[in-house]
């Protein structure tokens, strides 16, 4: 469902202009703020526009005993307004365009937080980096850099050229001939500019998107020797960059010097033909000096209109991806029922599931967890157990199929209330830049005192390697945890499960990547945690399968065997066959 009242589909150019203003109503800047900074420059805008005439009355009459103190006072106080109402009216425009710029980003972050995980599979993240930082700073330069240049510059012209026909039509008309020339000239330009500067937010996404993947994975990259490759994926990102500057450079080098052009024949023309004018008596020598002004102020406004639309073509662009994401259907996290407080039993009906490559991952699967029982999940790579999982998390919702907790379906229930039933330890225990403490009171909206974070590191034995650290639980863990080793993280990981006291636990098998002495105590620790509790397990290692009350072998994405241990070794081959390789795998280990 469509939460964001943006229309996501595919728009005319009509449409793409609505988007973008929709787009920046929906960030709520101030408004009041933007018509008084809009109001101050058009105050700046019509100053200037009576500092020519001031200039022709003062060349025509201009001498000692003519020069009144009023005159000078009203020319510094049209030079002061209009310096006061600039600065001001920057100030302004730029503060309207930091709400708008805040009020974007915080909505794009909300949305990317509350996407389904099914979003990323399809998403690169430095693609959505890209959106949240580059693509929100080019609207919102657009608003506080360019929209009050195109408003006083089309103030600007229209005055400048109503004040020029009650001087002199005939000289008017001549200037005016210049500026359809130019547009036909600038339009196709500008075209050109708004593909290039598309495809250059694209391919700075994709650069994004390569520092991202490089630098997140960098110790891979050295383990790998892989610097040379890298560095020529960076490197091509980078050249197309370069490209594509270029390409801007070239039109923006025709752009400035045919502006220049136009306004050196333009002057030529004006002072050639007025000063015909002047001779001639049609015009005095202080309206040519207007006129010239007035070109002045004509001429360099086209610049600012010319650049405004430019960047309205490139903001445009972007706001089609931010749209694109804003109108994606997000996790509803507090629709739905509470879950009941008695525990229950969790029964998987039928559960069939693929992902979009279209191959089916599970298969009509159905078994149940008895409440307060361990449950183990065997087979080969790829058979669809980590996709149990997800669909257990309800990061995913099953094809065909239902998963009942008691007698009901767990989509009956809140994301919010059913995920704060389920503690969750896989093999990597990710960590979040930050302290150890940060990491085990991680998503808890409630206080927790000193003693409960003790009792639950004592329950996961991360007391003892914490007390041996100089800051204790104010330890940086630095990103994903990289200053602590894997069975410290792990611990860390346990102990964050047992302060969230979940119903239900989902163990990726949390030992499987662990030296002996690490998997000793992280499997103490997990015995602590699945006290009492559902678990459901991804066993790689025979001694998590002995103990389990039940196994679930699954093959190919189906059930081909259910059982205890002894069970499972008489009547099934391919178990058989798992639990003689892990024995060989236990001799070969000691």
């Amino acid at each position: 469902m469509n939460t964001t009242g943006i229309d996501a589909s595919p728009a005319s150019p009509k449409g793409n202009w609505r988007a973008f203003f929709d787009l920046v109503r929906k960030a709520k800047p101030s408004y009041k703020m933007l018509a008084i900074a809009l109001a101050l420059s058009l105050v700046n805008t019509a100053a200037g526009l009576f500092v020519p005439l001031f200039t022709k009355n003062l060349v025509d009459g201009f001498t000692l005993n003519s020069l009144r103190t009023y005159q000078i006072v009203l020319l510094v106080c049209a030079f002061v307004a209009q310096a006061a109402a600039g600065g001001v009216s920057i100030y302004l425009l730029n503060k309207f365009g930091q709400q708008m710029l805040a009020g974007l980003r915080e909505m794009l972050w909300r949305k990317l937080l509350y996407l389904p995980v099914a979003h990323y599979d399809q998403e690169e993240t430095g693609g959505l980096i890209s959106r949240v930082t580059n693509d929100t700073g080019v609207v919102k330069q657009v608003i506080s850099e360019h929209i009050a240049g195109f408003v006083t510059g089309v103030i600007s012209i229209i005055g400048s050229v109503i004040i020029m026909l009650t001087l002199d039509w005939q000289m008017t008309l001549l200037l005016l001939i210049a500026v359809p020339l130019t547009l036909f000239i600038l339009i196709p330009l500008g075209r050109q500019m708004h593909k290039i500067s598309r495809n250059m937010q694209k391919e700075t996404a994709n650069f994004t998107s390569v520092l991202t993947q490089v630098l997140s994975e960098v110790r891979l990259v050295k383990s790998s020797n892989a610097e040379p490759i890298e560095y020529a994926r960076g490197k091509q990102g980078i050249s197309k960059l370069f490209h594509l500057g270029v390409r801007e450079g070239k039109i923006q080098a025709f752009i400035g010097p045919l502006m220049g052009i136009v306004i050196m024949t333009l002057m030529v023309v004006i002072i050639g033909y007025g000063g015909l004018r002047v001779s001639s008596g049609s015009i005095s020598a202080g309206e040519l000096v207007a006129f010239i002004l007035y070109l002045i102020q004509i001429v360099m406004p086209l610049g600012q209109i010319t650049a405004f639309f430019t960047q309205l073509q490139r903001a445009m662009g972007a706001t089609e991806r931010m749209i694109e994401i804003l109108g994606k259907s997000e996790e509803m996290q507090q629709e739905g029922q509470p879950v009941p407080s008695a525990d229950a039993t969790i029964t998987l009906e039928n559960v069939s599931f693929h992902y979009d490559n279209g191959e089916p991952i599970l298969k009509e699967v159905s078994f149940y967890m008895p409440s307060g029982k361990v449950t183990a999940l065997v087979g080969p790579s790829g058979s669809g157990k980590t996709t149990l999982f997800a669909l257990l998390e309800r990061y995913y919702e099953p094809e065909q199929g239902r998963i009942l907790y008691g007698s009901r379906s767990i989509e009956e229930f809140s994301l919010v209330s059913w995920r704060s039933q389920i503690g969750y330890v896989s093999q990597e225990s990710p960590l979040m830049s930050g302290t150890i403490r940060d990491n085990i009171t991680y998503g808890l909206d409630r206080e927790v005192s000193e003693q409960q974070l003790r009792s639950v590191a004592e329950m996961a034995y991360a007391d003892g390697f914490v007390d041996e650290l100089p800051e204790g639980f104010n330890t940086q863990v630095g990103e994903r945890g990289i200053k602590l080793s894997g069975g410290q993280r792990q611990r860390i990981a346990i102990a964050r499960a047992l302060l969230r006291n979940p119903r239900i636990l989902m163990l990726d098998e949390a030992t499987s990547s662990l030296d002996s002495k690490s998997e000793l105590v992280v499997q103490e620790a997990l015995h602590n945690l699945m006290k009492g509790r559902t678990t459901l397990v991804i066993a790689h290692r025979l001694s998590t399968v002995v103990d389990a009350d039940q196994i679930i072998f699954l093959d190919k994405g189906k059930i081909t065997g259910s059982g205890t241990h002894d069970e499972l070794m008489n009547t099934h081959a391919m178990y058989r066959e798992f639990a003689k390789q892990q024995l060989r795998y236990a001799e070969h280990s000691e």
